[in-house]
């Protein structure tokens, strides 16, 4: 088709994704370009802005790496990733649920941990965290033998695969659903943090005025073959950013009962108060069991690094 005028360039884009033999990808992909045209139009967007554009995509690819994903912490910045998950889960986001973020510092072979056991791997500073979890299908029935997958930042916030202090797979953990759906660890009570301001999405953050901090929180991933695969995080509510979460992802029902308890703990002997205890039931609902791709596969080297915090604009 030869382009005319301006409205004929959208014409000759959808008409050549007519071609595309999966009607998905031909479905996306034209309502995609639909979209995005209809964007520049709508802003007027000028050559300036577009290349600004461009650069913005070209520094996430340069900014990823190993054991830092630039594209998820951009595309939760800007409430993208929450709204996929609310999207598909929940009745789409219409009822509670306890799907959440994956965020970028999930990753795959965690180590086997018994139930009861200790995820804290080295000297890891902050009050215990006692957390029992139970799993169950949507009638309240428990599903045993579900993998579940634990990982947190420390108390310094940081994960360890960004902290060459810690030791490897610090604070990661992966447990088993006994007979009544229910697996039991220690850790440490979790930190809000801020999220890298180095690359591009920290350039966004500036120029919107906002802060670089997530409210501490517990992550879960849990898989079993029959149940739809469950991404959860459960949330610190006395955390002072509860409600300006960077990365849009606290919903009410995640927010975790976090009990603070200032007596002696009859738990472990060389638990000294104030220490934590953490209960939270999930519901998985029926669906295929994937695991998603990990958004890192490894961990930094060097120096701990200096993540410095950005103040909201008043």
């Amino acid at each position: 088709m030869i382009i005319e005028n301006e409205k004929d360039v959208t014409k000759a884009v959808l008409s050549e994704l007519e071609r595309a033999k999966n009607p998905r990808l031909r479905e996306i992909l034209s309502a995609f370009v639909r979209h995005l045209h209809d964007f520049a139009r709508e802003v007027k967007l000028t050559e300036e802005e577009f290349q600004a554009a461009i650069g913005y995509i070209v520094a996430l690819g340069k900014h990823t790496n190993e054991t830092h994903n630039e594209a998820v912490l951009m595309s939760g910045s800007l409430g993208f990733s929450t709204l996929i998950c609310l999207l598909n889960n929940g009745n789409r986001g219409q009822t509670e649920t306890d799907a959440n973020l994956l965020g970028p510092f999930w990753r795959m072979n965690s180590p086997r941990t018994p139930n009861g056991g200790s995820i804290v791997r080295s000297p890891t500073p902050g009050p215990a965290l006692f957390v029992d979890a139970r799993f169950q299908d949507v009638n309240g029935k428990p599903i045993a033998g579900a993998e579940v997958d634990i990982w947190q930042s420390s108390p310094e916030g940081f994960y360890e695969n960004q902290d060459p202090v810690q030791a490897d797979m610090n604070l990661r953990g992966k447990f088993t659903t006994d007979a009544n759906g229910h697996i039991g660890f220690r850790s440490v009570k979790p930190a809000g943090y801020p999220i890298p301001i180095d690359g591009p999405v920290g350039e966004l953050l500036r120029a919107q005025g906002r802060h670089n901090m997530r409210p501490a929180h517990l992550h879960f991933l849990t898989y079993k073959p029959g149940f739809k695969t469950l991404i959860s995080q459960l949330y610190v509510p006395d955390d002072k950013h509860i409600d300006t979460d960077v990365q849009f992802g606290v919903t009410r029902h995640l927010i975790g009962d976090y009990v603070r308890h200032d007596e002696a703990c009859p738990r472990a002997s060389d638990v000294k108060p104030p220490w934590y205890s953490l209960e939270h039931a999930f519901i998985m609902e029926s669906g295929e069991a994937r695991l998603p791709k990990p958004p890192i596969t490894g961990k930094a080297e060097g120096e701990r690094p200096e993540i410095p915090h950005l103040e909201a604009a008043e």
